[in-house]
């Protein structure tokens, strides 16, 4: 494997910081209702330059932000706040996922949860539900905000309020996690599925 060639990655970054810029500007001229002529003129600039930077096709100077910051009434440092944020990625290796207890588990039902939102308002996590055994009692979950599941393997009647859905591998629910949910039937072992809970940390419990 060749090792990566430390420019490279540099010229990544530095395409990467004019994008953001160029979108940061075209966000703040289309919030003023401005055209690209209008921002050109206003910032001393022919139109082509600034599509230019709006494009992410060129690095644009220090005094070149600071004309379209005051043509925009915005600081400098507004054109860089996309391009600061972080952008936060989770990777879990087949097999790897944090096992859960979730409150009402029986044996025979693992929960995988396979990554989380860091530092966000709103929270995501993904759990792989892998169920194994036969039971006549079944978790009931009810929780705030929405949920989607995917049946990958096996078939399952699956509870949603007071409605049932016979699913398989393929089928998909999506549905307010408000009113009571889960497994109702197992009808063919074993079954996997993909749950996604979506929620407000305001409302976290």
């Amino acid at each position: 494997m060749k090792d990566q060639d430390p420019h490279s990655t540099r010229g990544v970054r530095e395409n990467q910081l004019e994008v953001a810029i160029g979108r940061q500007v075209r966000e703040y001229r289309v919030k003023l209702a401005m055209t690209v002529a209008d921002l050109a003129r206003q910032a001393g600039l022919s139109a082509g330059m600034l599509s230019k930077i709006e494009n992410g096709a060129t690095s644009p100077s220090l005094d070149t932000l600071q004309a379209l910051s005051k043509a925009l009434n915005v600081p400098v440092t507004a054109f860089f706040r996309k391009f600061e944020e972080q952008r936060d990625a989770t990777y879990v290796k087949s097999g790897q996922g944090l096992l859960i207890e979730r409150r009402g588990t029986r044996a025979g039902h693992q929960y995988h949860l396979l990554g989380h939102s860091i530092g966000k308002s709103l929270v995501v996590e993904p759990y792989l539900v892998t169920l194994t055994e036969t039971s006549d009692v079944f978790p009931i979950f009810q929780h705030a905000g929405q949920e989607f599941i995917y049946i990958v393997e096996g078939e399952v009647v699956y509870r949603h309020g007071d409605k049932l859905y016979p699913m398989s591998a393929g089928d998909s629910l999506f549905f307010d996690a408000d009113a009571p949910h889960g497994p109702e039937e197992l009808k063919k072992l074993p079954i996997r599925l993909l749950s996604v809970i979506v929620y407000s940390r305001s409302g976290e419990n």
